[in-house]
């Protein structure tokens, strides 16, 4: 096997892992509504979105082939600078996620491979006018267009509907969750797994495996959309707490107002090519939804945090993705080093995930997300009680018990007023 083709086939796995990473970083946008309004079971809402996110992979390869010879200029770019960038990418993605916030796989990426290419290639290796037409003008214009559809659609719901939060109304929405929450799982599909898709091309061009401006082949379509499909069933659901009832506290007619307009959006642009970011349409529907019925039932400290995530997503991973690049580019050595520190980062992401579990039976319980990096105070003291070997008596808990103070016309309660 020579050098290239085993970075080659290094670059392909880490980008089917950076595959999986989206589709549980992405999952929620398909399924959080559906899952919030109780519209589906949660296991069950990720096995449908699995399914079709493997279905969408197959619908069309517009997307793949921008990425794959539209941001950048593959006659100048290496396999050594992909695979920095899906370091920077992936590392980004559990680091949001960790956090429970709904940033930006695609953005992600595209910022890994611009900071990768032009410490590796310079300027010339980023074509910016593609950059802008087809990454950060639908980046800005997506969610607004999302949020206002969503908006009208929700007021015009609850205008025609007057008991459309009661039954049956209520059980008829749900049921129609069931098809758009699907559509928007096949839109994602279609989006997102063409990104990994055109990765996976653009190595293969640069290394001198496939011809210039070809599209993906049928197994690079197939593993990138299995791969994506795995990640979306594992859940994410530290991301759909968020999405689900961080946003806003949402009812059927608001869910299904949210992943129509969603879906409509996503799957308009996938096959126009464009670098859609689903998270920022999805977010953007969830709170045009809210806002459709009253502007108070948004969460607006939580979107405001949101929108700092989606404003510091690209440039972030370019940072990354450059100080990736200029360890990778010295040699076997830096890319071996890149590669330790992918695997060391994300055990301790995960490690530090599980202090604080969120998972399908505790998704809907509460609206935050927390993150612990130290130990748990409670934890700490049960580990040093007498059960623990430390021979200190444990803190007795504090129980109140409330005495309830017997009516005025109560017998029992004039010898208490005497």
């Amino acid at each position: 096997m020579t050098t290239t083709l085993f970075l080659v086939a290094v670059v392909i796995v880490t980008a089917l892992f950076f595959d999986f990473t989206n589709g549980f970083h992405d999952s929620a946008n398909a399924m959080a509504t559906s899952v919030a309004t109780g519209a589906l079971r949660p296991r069950t809402a990720v096995l449908i979105a699995a399914i079709l996110n493997v279905a969408g992979a197959f619908l069309s390869t517009e997307v793949a082939k921008t990425i794959s010879g539209g941001i950048v200029n593959d006659a100048f770019v290496t396999p050594t600078m992909i695979f920095a960038g899906l370091v920077a990418a992936i590392l980004w993605n559990l680091t949001t996620w960790l956090f429970g916030l709904p940033s930006s796989s695609s953005h992600a990426l595209f910022g890994g491979l611009i900071g990768a290419v032009l410490v590796g290639a310079g300027v010339s290796g980023v074509n910016f006018s593609v950059v802008v037409s087809k990454i950060l003008l639908p980046a800005i214009m997506a969610p607004v267009v999302a949020g206002l559809a969503a908006g009208l659609a929700t007021f015009f719901v609850y205008r025609w509907f007057r008991a459309a939060d009661q039954e049956p109304a209520a059980g008829w929405f749900r049921r129609a969750q069931t098809v758009s929450g699907s559509m928007i799982a096949l839109a994602h599909g279609t989006s997102d797994g063409q990104k990994t898709m055109g990765v996976i091309t653009l190595v293969l061009i640069t290394a001198g495996y496939q011809a210039s401006g070809t599209g993906p082949q049928t197994w690079v379509i197939a593993s990138a959309g299995l791969a994506i499909g795995l990640g979306t069933y594992s859940g994410g659901w530290r991301i759909m707490r968020t999405m689900g009832k961080g946003l806003v506290d949402l009812h059927s007619p608001q869910g299904f107002a949210a992943e129509t307009t969603s879906a409509a959006a996503i799957l308009a642009s996938a096959h126009m090519g464009f670098g859609l970011s689903t998270t920022q349409v999805c977010s953007g529907s969830v709170i045009g939804s809210g806002a459709g019925r009253k502007m108070s039932l948004v969460r607006w400290g939580t979107a405001r945090r949101m929108v700092y995530g989606w404003l510091l997503t690209l440039p972030a991973a370019a940072l990354f993705g450059a100080a990736a690049a200029a360890i990778a580019l010295t040699g076997p050595l830096g890319v071996i080093i890149v590669l330790l520190a992918l695997l060391s980062g994300t055990a301790a992401i995960v490690g530090i995930s599980r202090r604080t579990v969120v998972n399908r039976h505790n998704v809907n319980e509460s609206r935050d997300v927390t993150v612990q990096f130290g130990r748990d105070p409670v934890a700490k003291a049960l580990a040093t009680s007498p059960a623990g070997g430390t021979g200190e008596a444990p803190i007795p808990p504090i129980i109140i018990r409330h005495t309830p103070v017997p009516p005025a016309n109560d017998p029992t309660s004039l010898g208490h007023q005497q």
